[in-house]
């Protein structure tokens, strides 16, 4: 067969088809399949939900230990300052384009299919990962509150495959596999595959508990903070890029950047919320502010209690409230950390389930994973394969390795969201928006600046699971999302 050029530039093209967001905006006002029931309080409790969780009660202590010292403050003012420029250009995506799927939508929108499904497939690890990480974070809190009632795991099961754990008496085993992780997520996947409303609201009482034991613990335990703890405030560079100095605050920033995919999340729930083009914005940018301020000054406070050397555990904020000589508010902290935790394993099952639903939709991934329970209006097919796809590397994967690649997912699903921005800006700038990213010409590339400048500094390792998870993703692309899409060239 003879070479074409016509043919060639034709098939190019097909690869950056787009739906247009008037197209898009249709079928939003069209389709009815989920059921519209969020306000502007439970999408701003889906974002607290999701933001204030392993961040606070995981990663504050890893990223102390091993990357900021105290200087773990800056390593969230960085991440939260990289964040606000995604969020406000999020925020004028999700009030144009109320559909779930999130930056994969808008990729579609914006920056043609092969770049939606790049990002689609991006937030599938993103989401996957991140309920991972965090039914891991969620464990550890577990068995350490099952301990002080005298119930205690078997040390087999209490974490990843190899992890080595200390016994009461001192002695040490190798765990096998991560049970609770295992049996979170479990339940979660049943509760959304119930409803939307029910998960909702069942995380909208979680989001009152977490905070008010987040709040609980600053006031009781800013007493304990020891000054000296903060000294130095940015311990000396280890020869490692990652382990202390300015460097390390940076990749410590990278790492926690994966606790602020909550306002991304938010968005995934367009298609479910009430009133979106005006209730998206707040809940988006006011769970991101809230959020912020509080993981700074718990950050300070872990720092100020135990030298930051000792924050290595999967539990910190329990640990520092035991030092603090909290007593029996120790135990009710863990257990407000527990709830807490639970509510962002929601959260990210949820916004998973919804990219999947997404991509079903528009052919690129096959129908049977977009099909709707006719009882409870919930795309249950993808909700129960996330489940399993997010348990499984729950029950063996480390906690570092696994919030590390959820970083790295958001922070390129940022860098495409802040393009995609200006690009719409400059292709249809007469659309109306019910929200305008304010300074666009700067927020946008700061945006994309500050995501891609803190991608840099994680590891190489990480770097190269990332390029392997899209290599996979573009195979089952080309194989079949390509020839099933739906958008006419």
């Amino acid at each position: 067969m003879s070479y074409s050029p016509a043919l060639h530039s034709e098939a190019r093209m097909d690869l950056f088809r787009r739906k247009s967001v008037t197209q898009l905006q249709a079928e939003a006002a069209a389709d009815h399949s989920l059921n519209r029931s969020l306000g502007v309080v439970n999408l701003t409790a889906l974002g607290i939900g999701a933001i204030i969780g392993t961040g606070i009660f995981v990663l504050t202590g890893t990223v102390a230990a091993q990357n900021a010292g105290p200087a773990v403050v800056l390593s969230f003012v960085l991440a939260g300052f990289a964040s606000v420029f995604a969020a406000l250009c999020y925020s004028e995506f999700a009030s144009l384009v109320p559909m779930a799927g999130s930056a994969y939508t808008y990729g579609y929108a914006t920056l043609g299919e092969l770049v939606a499904w790049i990002i689609g497939w991006d937030l599938i690890l993103e989401y996957a990962l991140s309920a991972t990480t965090v039914a891991i974070g969620w464990s550890g809190y577990v068995v350490s509150f099952l301990a002080d009632i005298g119930i205690h795991v078997p040390a087999h099961f209490q974490a990843a495959r190899g992890t080595v754990v200390t016994l009461a008496d001192g002695t040490t085993t190798t765990a096998i596999f991560n049970l609770p992780a295992v049996i979170i997520i479990a339940i979660v996947t049943a509760l959304l595959v119930v409803g939307i409303r029910e998960s909702a609201n069942v995380n909208n009482v979680i989001v009152f508990i977490k905070l008010a034991v987040v709040l609980l613990f600053i006031a009781l335990t800013i007493k304990a903070v020891n000054p000296a703890n903060w000294h130095p405030f940015i311990p000396p560079n280890t020869g490692a890029r990652e382990h202390f100095g300015y460097s390390g605050v940076v990749a410590g920033a990278g790492i926690v950047f994966f606790a602020y995919i909550g306002f991304d999340a938010v968005s995934t729930a367009a298609q479910e919320a009430k009133n979106p083009q005006r209730d998206m914005p707040i809940g988006i940018i006011g769970s991101l502010v809230v959020c912020t301020i509080l993981y700074i000054i718990v950050a300070a406070i872990a720092t100020g209690v135990l030298p930051y050397g000792q924050l290595d555990v999967p539990d910190p904020i329990a640990k520092v409230a035991d030092a603090a000589g909290l007593g029996w508010v120790s135990s009710l902290i863990k257990l407000g950390a527990i709830a807490g935790l639970t509510s962002v394993i929601l959260v990210q099952l949820l916004g998973q389930s919804r990219v999947f639903y997404s991509m079903a939709r528009d052919g690129l991934l096959p129908p049977f994973v977009n099909r709707i329970h006719p009882r409870f209006r919930t795309p249950w097919i993808t909700s129960i394969v996330t489940g399993i796809a997010v348990a499984i590397p729950a029950a063996i994967l480390p906690v570092r390795d696994a919030a590390k690649l959820v970083s790295i997912g958001t922070l390129l699903a940022f860098v495409i969201v802040s393009i995609g921005i200006l690009v719409l800006r400059v292709r249809e700038p007469d659309l109306p928006r019910p929200f305008r990213a304010p300074l666009v010409w700067f927020v946008a590339p700061m945006g994309a600046i500050s995501a891609a400048y803190l991608m840099f500094y994680l590891d190489i390792e990480t770097w190269i699971r990332l390029l392997v998870w899209l290599a996979i993703g573009l195979t089952i692309y080309f194989l079949y999302g390509r020839h099933h899409a739906r958008v006419a060239s």
